[in-house]
């Protein structure tokens, strides 16, 4: 993966003052250096700037970018972050087209791709991508990003020129570009933080190409559009049929991910996601002759503190040796101390440039380090859980009848955690609301199917268009803070358009969770681990972690030069604190419960400070 960022103006020539927007397009780039730690470049031309840092995957020596090519007497240019996982069709494609090559990887082929196949070239990719293109034959650039958003592209419109990044620290480089909140963006960070709108950059100003969008910007201005969308279609296949077809689709995403020119590994938690993943990958592997490499994660002292319960019904390590077992990996257990996993908080924020899932996230970033250390590229099992139904509100009566988000139900406690003054400024109820029906309006359905059909549609695409793109997120920026390249193979839009279209009875057969992938890889792992039930990504049980949390947020509460201090209620978060342990009450989802709501608020005192965010509430 790499980190791109640049700029256009079709009003001032860009090379009137090529010194000073040289070094523009320079700053905004290197801020994405942990991304890209391998090469970095430039390019500037009348209209159009970009940089690019590039993490060396493919072809290390010829892949550099920014990559040009002239055709037809026109230049083209591209940046690109991501990886195509069909770039041999593609390649074959345009060999038959007369195009050549000179180099191996995915970049060159993407590119001649675009000039083939202008706005069309987007749907015949397979991949995880973002990237901007500087077309010469229609003096425009061409902005697109993954289907389901794994890879993020940013922009905004300022000082009278068009920005683009994958990260917003690199927009907030620009010369003048502020760091603003407005009343939405704090309805964002309060309402449905982690979270975020699709296209929505939360700062005032900054948006997000939504996934499967596209874009052109030229001197006209902008237009973005859709070039994929999860669509409803009769599903015909048996239910024998259904479990092949899953079969087919998830191994060929699995083996088209193991390309790599540079080491590879995958994460393996001992549930059933991440180790079927692990159990496809290694029997590949095998047939070259190679072994695969595994890492798994656990917090000191852990096993100590651990009580089983509904949400975590067993530890990940019996079942993590279980499959170290059984595929002869390379094992490596790595561990984080409560220390560590609280300092990583302030550096996860650094890395998403805005609060995210608090340990969830800053126990990634830790993770994520140790792996870099002898890996590039890493396999995860991210993804399952929404397409094919395992999280609790799938099966929630209460999430049938009620219109909401599923992981935020109890809305209240958000609104609780806010100051008076500040509840009563934004109409926080209303945009969550207004958030939702956005999304419902973009639900496919089928004309005939029932009410409780057309509900569980609607579950399945809030999942994979909401709660799927901010986990999707996290791990990007999590790992690419290290430089760490993660592929997602249950994100594949194959698959996922499929799944979108399979009765919830073939989902849920036999009343068994997760059953249809279950049974379509049941011969890859043991039976310990087949049925085993959902363990959600571990967190620390030691009391310490919270006490850390309590002591921090305390001091932030007790002083009134703090940025937080006039955003929350400091009696109601102090008796919260003064109570026992609540674990089962939801912030966001299973995983963010009232500790890490405390951690969720650390990080968004320390982010106003550290960004330096100027709030305008008027």
């Amino acid at each position: 993966m790499c980190g791109i960022a640049g700029f256009c103006d079709f009003h001032r020539p860009l090379t009137d003052h090529l010194i000073p927007n040289q070094k523009i397009c320079e700053t905004m780039g290197k801020t994405l250096h942990h991304r890209g730690p391998d090469h970095f470049d430039t390019y500037l031309n009348k209209n159009f700037a970009c940089a690019h840092a590039r993490l060396a995957v493919i072809d290390p020596d010829r892949g550099a970018q920014p990559m040009r090519r002239i055709v037809d007497g026109k230049e083209y240019v591209i940046v690109y972050n991501g990886e195509l996982y069909n770039t041999q069709e593609l390649k074959s494609e345009l060999i038959s087209k007369g195009y050549s090559f000179t180099t191996s990887c995915d970049t060159e082929v993407l590119l001649y791709t675009y000039i083939a196949f202008q706005e069309a070239a987007p749907e015949k990719l397979n991949g995880i991508y973002s990237f901007a293109i500087w077309d010469g034959l229609r003096q425009g650039v061409f902005l697109c990003r993954d289907r389901f958003g794994v890879k993020p592209l940013f922009y905004s419109f300022f000082d009278n020129r068009f920005l683009f990044a994958s990260e917003i620290k690199a927009i907030l480089a620009y010369p003048g570009k502020e760091a603003v909140i407005g009343i939405y963006g704090l309805c964002e960070i309060f309402g449905l933080g982690p979270a975020r709108s699709p296209g929505c950059g939360v700062y005032q100003g900054i948006h997000e190409i939504q996934p499967g969008y596209a874009a052109y910007i030229d001197y006209s201005g902008i237009r973005c559009y859709p070039y994929f969308t999860l669509t409803a279609k009769e599903h015909t296949e048996t239910y024998e049929q259904t479990v092949e077809h899953v079969r087919f689709l998830l191994t060929d995403a699995i083996k088209r991910q193991l390309v790599s020119d540079v080491p590879l590994c995958t994460l393996l938690s001992g549930g059933v996601d991440s180790s079927l993943i692990s159990s496809v990958a290694s029997s590949l592997l095998k047939k070259e002759g190679k072994r695969l490499s595994t890492y798994s994660f656990d917090y000191v002292d852990n096993t100590k503190y651990f009580k089983a319960s509904s949400f975590q019904p067993s530890e990940d390590r019996p079942y993590v040796q279980i499959m170290v077992n059984a595929l002869n990996s390379d094992h490596t257990y790595l561990y984080c101390s409560n220390q560590e996993l609280y300092q990583c908080l302030f550096e996860a924020v650094r890395a998403k440039d805005l609060p995210g899932m608090a340990d969830v996230d800053s126990s990634m970033l830790h993770f994520a380090k140790g792996i870099k250390q002898h890996h590039t590229v890493c396999l995860s099992g991210e993804c399952a859980d929404e397409i094919f139904g395992g999280y609790p509100w799938f099966r929630d009566e209460e999430i049938y009848q009620k219109k909401t988000f599923p992981w935020s139900k109890n809305f209240s406690f958000r609104q609780e955690v806010l100051h008076p003054e500040i509840a009563a400024l934004l109409p926080l109820e209303e945009y969550v609301a207004s958030q939702y029906e956005k999304t419902m309006a973009r639900v496919s359905y089928l004309p005939e199917e029932s009410p409780i059909k057309k509900r569980q549609r609607e579950i399945s695409y809030l999942n994979t268009s909401w709660f799927m793109t901010t986990l999707l997120d996290r791990k990007d920026r999590m790992t690419m803070a290290s430089g760490l390249e993660v592929r997602v193979p249950f994100a594949d839009h194959r698959l996922i358009q499929y799944l979108y279209n399979v009765p919830w009875e073939y989902k849920y057969h036999n009343q068994e969770v997760k059953a249809l992938l279950r049974d379509a890889f049941c011969d890859y792992l043991p039976d310990a681990v087949l049925h085993r039930k959902k363990s959600p990504y571990p967190k620390t049980y030691h009391p310490e972690y919270e006490t850390l949390l309590k002591t921090q947020l305390k001091a932030i509460l007790d002083n009134s030069a703090e940025p937080l201090h006039k955003l929350v209620n400091q009696n109601y978060l102090t008796t919260l604190m003064n109570s026992p342990a609540d674990l089962g009450k939801p912030w966001f989802g299973q995983l963010m419960a009232v500790p890490q709501m405390y951690a969720y608020l650390i990080e968004i005192n320390d982010w106003l400070k550290t960004y330096q965010v100027r709030l305008e509430l008027s």
